[in-house]
């Protein structure tokens, strides 16, 4: 039977199963060879919090959706166009994110007795031909008779054969979205090339899926997306931690100075820890320590010793970091702080995303202790932003929180090869050696932005005292002084407030550069808005969006910004912190929030309700 191929200018699919059956190594691989294909993309992957979560049950079900392209992908998309489900569990934790007639591909093997009692469904429900009837396309596969029957010659036991499950499913979808499997085969044998006859049985499943999509009459057509228009150049897809696992290697080359990550381990942040362990080769040095403390302070003896110290948490590790940080805050050493937060407090949702950190970035430490805080945009603005983070701290030998979160830490998208000859140059500032008779080392003395020189260790003449004691004016020796401790509390938050003249000015991001409604966000927010903004817009209705990644301190013109708009909107994945902020800097503009806490990110549509909300005001 001919099948006929529809071309679609965007699509949305989301992968669902239990934590065992490969979704998101399914998701990662269609990503990948999306990403070939020259789709614009974004993806959000969707797992639980446990290790391994009961088998079987809604809690369980870990998830990946992407959204790809011919034209710009903002976001990983509101609901989905087909939903790809293993069990009874999973149709049931997301047949919500399913479009008004859009496609169930279901494991019919996952509907059985038992799956569907621990999924919570009744004992009369039948939840297949229950969505079937409520106007969804439906699409019933044995996905394990199936490829049981397609490795029935490769000698492997039943718990092997039955893992190949996702790579079957895999073809398919491959097959029903005119996909190469060419890139998949490649990563399979690549990643099992120690064990051939797993990788052979893998890419048999996921050969045979394909197969199998073409040999039936279960699909009436199959889908095309063609490649995007994108500005020329290299491209790899890359996600948040990824990014900035490589903004931190470019931050060392360009500098030329080391760099030693001291961190413990956590989610959503670990993976950068693996990435930089794999970085020897590039002057940087990975201690797995004992605890945070542990983790800060070993951060911070690195910077004094001359390298860029980094160290890597979420939200309730950097609450046990903030004494730590505030020691490298007096001893002003260039210490990089990566928050990647997730849904708190406690331990709240650790693989779910929120924007919950931003006031403890900015005042969550004892004392007036005022430090630099940036935000990325997107998963691959994360390469700028945490080399503009190591930039700055180094510059102006200042502590720096990076606030990435889990959204964009495990989310992908394309992302752009930079040329070294793009990025800014990083000029580090050194003491020099000085002759025992020469006048009095003054180890705080500072240039016109009231940076110090870095002294490293072991340098003539550069012996000073250090310690989070009060420091005197200058030399840096303990003083109790009560008029001291007042002009260098001021001096410390204006050095920090210095930032703001080597910085770049804020910018429009979509829309006119003045109106009715200015839409102001910051973190992961930033590809809901802008396609919230465009939508808007595109209907008639008029509203910029500025999206704001220097976030302590501001840039310098922003208040120029708002001066030129009626109504300011702020949406944010936590209950109003940047509004908090803007309303304490800038009293004389009223800002409206718009606040979302869900641990997923902003829908587009919830967003184009808030504008027009706001623009009546």
């Amino acid at each position: 039977m001919s099948v006929r191929i529809q071309e679609k200018e965007d699509v949305t699919i989301r992968f669902a199963g239990d934590s065992g059956d490969g979704m998101q190594l399914t998701g990662s691989q269609f990503t990948n060879t999306t990403a070939l294909a020259g789709n614009d993309l974004s993806t959000l992957p969707d797992f639980p919090a446990e290790i391994r979560a009961p088998q079987g049950t809604v809690a369980g079900v870990s998830g990946f959706q992407i959204h790809f392209g011919s034209k710009a992908i903002h976001t990983p998309g509101d609901s989905c166009d087909v939903l790809v489900v293993m069990n009874a569990a999973a149709l049931k934790a997301n047949l919500k994110y399913l479009k008004a007639g859009g496609i169930i591909i279901a494991n019919e093997d996952g509907f059985g007795k038992r799956d569907l009692n621990l999924a919570k469904y009744g004992p009369e429900d039948n939840p297949l031909d229950q969505v079937q009837t409520s106007g969804f396309g439906l699409v019933r596969l044995d996905v394990t008779k199936l490829t049981r029957a397609s490795l029935q010659d490769s000698g492997l036991p039943p718990k092997d054969v039955d893992r190949c499950k996702n790579m079957f499913v895999l073809g398919v979808i491959y097959w029903l979205f005119s996909r190469d499997v060419k890139p998949t085969v490649t990563f399979v044998e690549k990643k099992f090339s120690k064990k051939p006859e797993i990788a052979d049985a893998n890419v048999t499943a996921l050969k045979a899926g394909y197969a199998y999509g073409g040999a039936t009459e279960l699909f009436s057509e199959r889908y095309s997306v063609n490649a995007a228009q994108i500005e020329p150049g290299t491209y790899r897809n890359i996600t948040g931690n990824e990014a900035a696992v490589i903004g931190l290697a470019a931050a060392t080359e360009k500098s030329g100075i080391d760099l030693f990550l001291g961190t413990y381990p956590i989610t959503p942040a670990s993976d950068i820890l693996h990435g930089l362990s794999k970085l020897k080769n590039y002057n940087i040095r990975t201690f797995q320590a004992e605890d945070e403390i542990a983790a800060v302070t070993s951060a911070i003896g690195a910077a004094f010793g001359g390298s860029l110290g980094v160290t890597s948490s979420s939200g309730p590790g950097i609450a046990l970091k903030t004494e730590a940080i505030a020691l490298a805050m007096m001893l002003e050493l260039p210490l990089l702080i990566i928050n990647v937060q997730r849904a708190g407090p406690s331990t709240g949702m650790p693989t779910k995303t929120e924007q919950s950190d931003l006031l403890q970035a900015v005042y969550g430490r004892a004392g007036e202790s005022p430090l630099a805080v940036v935000a990325p945009a997107s998963p691959a603005d994360c390469f700028e932003m945490i080399f503009e983070a190591s930039r700055i701290a180094l510059e102006h030998m200042i502590p720096v929180m990076f606030l990435s979160d889990g959204y964009i830490a495990n989310g992908a998208e394309p992302w752009k090869f930079p040329k070294s000859s793009d990025l800014k140059d990083i000029n580090v500032s050194y003491a020099k050696p000085r002759e025992v008779e020469d006048e009095a080392y003054l180890p705080y003395l500072r240039d016109d932005r009231l940076v110090r020189k870095w002294a490293i260790p072991g340098t003539k003449g550069l012996e000073h005292r250090i310690g989070g004691l009060e420091k005197e004016d200058k030399t840096g020796n303990i003083s109790y002084d009560p008029d001291n401790h007042h002009k260098m509390t001021h001096l410390r938050a204006q050095k920090r407030d210095n930032i703001a003249n080597f910085i770049p000015e804020q910018q429009i991001d979509e829309g006119a550069n003045s109106g009715k409604v200015l839409v102001v966000g910051w973190g992961s927010t930033y590809g809901s808005i802008k396609a919230a903004v465009h939508e808007v817009n595109r209907g008639g209705l008029a509203a910029s969006h500025a999206h704001i990644r220097y976030l302590s301190p501001f840039p310098k013109n922003l208040e120029t910004i708002f001066s030129r708009f009626d109504v300011i909107l702020v949406p944010e994945i936590n209950n109003g912190q940047l509004i908090k902020m803007l309303r304490d800097q800038f009293p004389e503009y009223i800002f409206h929030g718009y606040n979302r806490i869900t641990g997923v990110p902003f829908s587009v549509s919830s967003l184009c309700d808030a504008i027009e909300r706001a623009s009546k005001f």
